[in-house]
């Protein structure tokens, strides 16, 4: 090979890679159980349904499943994706919508749009790993706001923005419903109340809401989007993303924008430069599962399902609680961890993978100060069986830390 001296950009010099994938060379080892990824269990996906509707598609409209599309994404899909909003509680219609190929994209189109390098970001303490990586690949100042048991802590918030100068943080990114990883839903109160402070510091928000249609336990809170028209000054300040990966099935990658035009037209754009357009075929079956109803019919389902898992590893994880404080959500796939027993979580990953168990030490979640306590756990992809395995292995793994439950 030549010896080539390769320049790269700033953001690619010393680039960091998701620390959850990193498991991923993990979870071939024989016998392995996962706590670690956030994932649909296959019993979950409705198999028949997406063979039908994949059939229906391409039986409807061959040519355009294997033609390019629109870039905004095919209106009979965006048409159904409104309609999904509406029973969301968020009134939009086709054309607020841009369908994009998983809500991971709608993050970085955005960050694309709104961001100048160097500018200031709020994040909630802890966050979601792939949002921090793509908002540092940007060049942007990444800021932590505080948390508690129910998420944004919105006293500490408004301390925080009062004490900087108006127009120093351009965004504020937060997952509102079920938050990866805490689990934690904001009360409706915070929402308004983040709303307020956002038209009072000339602030947009990006709402990530992948896991919302999860709930199994407590009433239902609007989207920040929905509440947008009930708070002063912050109508067209929420950008919300959303998906059908944790609902029907990350295969397909389709998520979708809800933006201002000025937003779109300009997110459409940076789209083209990316990908063209999603995936029309992945498009129109996802156009006709929506359209038969199976999806609202399956979220009760799915909701319950993975409402018996989670009970199932919080009761399992009781006989831990000397070692282990958990916060039990109401819905999504995650319970959130901390340590009492005086080790860190890396250390007890490490020991874990030897009983062979992972999940995720909690550091990569923190845009700074991260707890070294701290740990997620997923109950969404093991089986019941595999809860019970995995949550003893963890009792060993402590074990193996010189610990044993009071």
């Amino acid at each position: 090979m030549p010896d080539v001296h390769y320049r790269f950009s700033p953001a690619f010099q010393a680039p960091t890679g998701s620390a959850i994938r990193e498991l991923f060379k993990y979870l071939s080892l024989p016998g392995m159980i996962s706590f670690a990824g956030g994932y649909p269990p296959p019993e979950f996906f409705d198999r028949e349904g997406l063979r039908l509707a994949a059939e229906r598609a391409f039986a409807e409209a061959p040519l355009d499943c294997l033609q390019y599309g629109a870039t905004e994404g095919l209106p009979v899909l965006r048409e159904q994706l409104a309609g999904l909003m509406l029973r969301r509680g968020a009134s939009v219609c086709a054309d607020d919508i841009v369908v994009t190929t998983g809500s991971q994209q709608g993050l970085d189109l955005l960050i694309r749009v709104l961001l100048e390098p160097g500018q200031s970001v709020l994040v909630e303490r802890p966050t979601y790993p792939a949002a921090l990586q793509a908002l540092r690949m940007a060049g942007a100042q990444v800021l932590s706001a505080a948390t508690d048991a129910e998420g944004l802590d919105t006293d500490a918030l408004a301390a925080q923005l009062a004490a900087l100068p108006r127009g120093q943080v351009r965004l504020l990114y937060c997952v509102p419903t079920f938050a990866n990883p805490t689990g934690a839903c904001l009360p409706l109160a915070r929402r308004l109340q983040v709303l307020a402070l956002a038209a009072r510091h000339d602030l947009l928000i990006i709402e990530d809401d992948p896991y919302g249609a999860l709930r199994f336990s407590g009433a239902e809170v609007p989207s920040l989007l929905a509440l947008s028209r009930e708070v002063e000054g912050s109508v067209g300040r929420v950008m919300h993303l959303a998906s059908l990966s944790k609902v029907l099935a990350p295969g397909l990658r389709v998520g979708w924008m809800v933006a201002p035009a000025a937003v779109r037209q300009r997110c459409l754009i940076a789209k083209q430069t990316v990908d063209l357009c999603t995936s029309p075929w992945a498009q129109r079956i996802a156009a006709h599962y929506l359209a038969s109803g199976a999806l609202q019919q399956a979220l009760p389902v799915l909701a319950a399902g993975y409402r018996e898992k989670c009970q199932r590893m919080l009761a399992g994880l009781e006989p831990l609680e000397s070692l282990l404080s958990v916060s039990p959500p109401a819905g999504g796939m995650f319970i959130w961890a901390r340590c009492r027993a005086g080790i860190d979580a890396q250390t007890l990953f490490n020991a874990a993978v030897a009983e062979n168990l992972v999940f995720v030490p909690g550091a990569p979640f923190h845009p700074d100060q991260p707890d070294p306590s701290s740990l997620r756990l997923s109950f969404a992809a093991p089986s019941l069986e595999q809860i019970d395995r995995g949550v003893e292995r963890l009792r060993r793994a402590f074990e193996r830390c010189g610990i044993v439950p009071n």
